[in-house]
């Protein structure tokens, strides 16, 4: 089953959403239209969206209010994207030539800058204080995050435990605060609210491990960008910090990343990918994911039943099993 057939019955509001994201990042400059445009064309899951609309279905579910949310959210990720392709100098992003290799860094930063400002302009439609400032927060640990994994780059002493801090900023914040958003815009109660919030961090973490899973396990054109790409760019992940347990392992990476680590190149990382990709690296990786998918479930225990609560339980199977 695909994703989207889980939560069908939000398409029609899903569509509006999708309309509002492209009418919103319309600009009077032709480069800065050209280029966000790009961008939204290259598609996505709308993940953030869908977990905005579902949580209001907790409460006094109002689209207008819903949309100002979700496409605020879908745009701070997507500006959060252009700025990744940036640092990580990459060429592809879901198949398509990303903003800075079709312009340039310069362009791409300030598409980014704009596509962000214009996030924070869509949310001010929601007459809410605490709304603003939880988004606020939220950034900012975002941004720590991206500096993080920065400072982290080839740094293979780091832990499982730093890892997991830096995806909590990276990916699952910003699911968890669409959830808690989503609840709020709806006046969803605080407690069922809070339930939401630890169901999206939860779900977020999953994400986030079967995403570097992937990269190593997933083809090419599956992941729409070079498979082992995390690695080459020095990004120490679950199935990396699993495998160098193996001393052997370890020792290969510390010796291509001894001297200079950003020259070298898939040719000569491929060997330790694939010990990684046949190594029980992976598999420990997927039970880690499926803890934080336990824990999803469970946080969805205290919430109304009936098929939000379905769709939400459906959504976190889908992600522990996906391949792309």
């Amino acid at each position: 089953m695909k994703l989207a057939m889980i939560y069908s019955f939000l398409k029609q509001d899903l569509s509006q959403i999708e309309e509002s994201i492209n009418e919103t990042i319309q600009a009077e400059h032709p480069v800065l239209r050209e280029a966000s445009t790009q961008l939204l064309q290259a598609g996505g899951k709308r993940i953030r969206p869908v977990f905005v609309l579902l949580a209001g279905k907790f409460g006094d579910y109002q689209l207008e209010r819903m949309k100002a949310v979700a496409v605020s959210l879908e745009l701070i990720h997507m500006a959060s994207l252009v700025h990744d392709d940036v640092i990580d100098d990459a060429e592809l992003r879901r198949g398509q030539p990303t903003i800075k290799s079709k312009w340039d860094n310069r362009i791409a930063m300030y598409t980014g800058d704009y596509i962000f400002a214009r996030s924070l302009e869509c949310l001010s439609e929601l007459d809410n204080p605490r709304a603003h400032q939880i988004l606020a927060k939220t950034i900012v640990e975002v941004c720590v995050g991206e500096i993080e994994q920065i400072k982290d780059k080839y740094h293979l002493d780091q832990n499982l435990r730093t890892y997991l801090r830096r995806i909590k900023r990276k990916t699952a914040l910003l699911i968890a605060v669409s959830c808690r958003l989503g609840a709020i815009a709806a006046n969803v109660p605080y407690e069922q609210e809070r339930a939401l919030f630890k169901y999206g961090y939860y779900v977020g973490m999953s994400y986030q491990i079967i995403d570097d899973v992937l990269d190593f396990t997933a083809s090419e054109q599956e992941l729409g960008k070079p498979a082992g790409g995390d690695l080459l760019q020095g990004n120490i992940t679950a199935p990396v910090l699993y495998a160098m347990e193996d001393d052997r392992i370890a020792d290969q990476l510390r010796e291509l990343f001894k001297n200079d680590p950003e020259a070298v190149t898939k040719d000569e990382l491929s060997s330790v990918i694939e010990q990684i990709k046949h190594s029980d690296a992976i598999d420990r990786s997927f039970a880690l994911s499926e803890r934080y998918l336990q824990k999803a479930y469970d946080a969805l225990e205290t919430l109304p039943s009936g098929r939000t609560k379905q769709t939400l339980r459906g959504i976190a199977k889908y992600i522990g099993k996906r391949k792309s």
